[in-house]
């Protein structure tokens, strides 16, 4: 007698087939997220739990602040057509006897996009086929008819990354090959990165899921150089080894004092942002830490709510 199969395990292959199928060709698909399931938006920063966040209060022992990021000024550097106007405006007197002035300003600016700054997972997706239909798709496999929208995303903006109070650990890479700045274009590799670490007497077993990763290029020593600090051909990076890496280690993000990314590279905006949901902070200041130096602290980075934006300005600190 031949044994019977159940119709709703029937119905499950077929459904989850047809889900496979109609999911994309493309040969390495990255949705639905495999610890935060579908519909998530919300990416690394699920790491950051109350837990996480009490462990990483408890590494500060003396109370002094490191502010890791740069101004915002009309005369920064800033990538292709972004921009940044700012005027200040004045008013006043009030009616007496108060006799009250003040000042206000008006900014315009590609405000998520310049000067230190935090991706957001709505910034970076990527064309394939889906159906046999070519479509962009972005993290979690949502895709651009589901976000996009002139008044902003529609899902997967800035707003909804938590804010990050996490462990932050400091890899200075540049220090490790002994200088004070990378050359142009030089790609950062896992020898490097345990080199450094091993140089900071640290190992890899120091991090943690949700910790931040901050690498030292050196390269804020460059900020004057406005057209090189920002340019693509010019930035060092990350080899897609230490992305990997990265990913394994399920960390919530990783800063530097550049891109990210070396020259002609888009691993960290393709596998880390917009396959793990995993966040980039471009061009930091590491003056203050490098002055210590430390390596291991509290490190607090909160994206404004700007709802609907690709990125967010932040002003990130690390307190030991």
């Amino acid at each position: 007698m031949k044994a019977k199969i159940p119709i709703t395990l029937i119905l499950i292959i077929l459904v989850s087939s047809n889900l496979i199928l109609s999911q994309t060709n493309d040969e390495d698909p990255w949705w639905p997220h495999p610890i935060w399931g579908a519909g998530d938006q919300v990416g690394a920063s699920n790491w950051i739990t109350p837990e996480k966040i009490l462990e990483s209060i408890s590494l500060v022992k003396v109370g002094k602040v490191y502010d890791l990021g740069f101004e915002y000024k009309e005369d920064m550097g800033i990538m292709g057509d972004r921009v940044y106007d700012f005027e200040l405006k004045s008013w006043g007197p009030s009616p007496e006897p108060d006799n009250m002035v003040g000042h206000h300003e008006t900014i315009t600016a590609s405000l998520g996009q310049i000067s230190t700054q935090l991706d957001g997972l709505g910034h970076i997706g990527k064309r394939i086929e889906v159906d046999n239909v070519e479509r962009d798709v972005y993290y979690n496999g949502i895709e651009e008819q589901e976000i996009k929208d002139i008044n902003g995303l529609k899902k997967l903006g800035v707003e909804n990354i938590k804010p990050i109070v996490t462990k932050g650990i400091f890899i200075d890479i540049a220090g490790f090959k002994g200088v004070s700045t990378l050359e142009d274009g030089y790609v950062v590799t896992m020898e490097d990165v345990l080199g450094a670490l091993s140089l900071q007497k640290m190992d890899e077993s120091v991090i943690r899921e949700g910790d931040a990763i901050l690498f030292n290029f050196g390269w804020w020593r460059r900020i004057d150089e406005k057209e090189i600090y920002v340019s693509f051909s010019s930035c060092p990076g990350i080899d897609r080894s230490v992305v990997d890496w990265l990913i394994e280690k399920k960390v919530v993000l990783a800063g530097s004092d550049s891109f990210l990314e070396p020259p002609g590279k888009w691993d960290v905006h393709l596998e880390m942002l917009m396959k793990n949901g995993i966040h980039n902070i471009e061009y930091m200041d590491f003056e203050s830490l490098l002055a210590d130096p430390i390596y291991e602290f509290l490190f607090i980075v909160i994206p404004l709510e700007l709802k609907g934006a690709t990125g967010s300005p932040v002003r990130p600190i690390a307190i030991r």
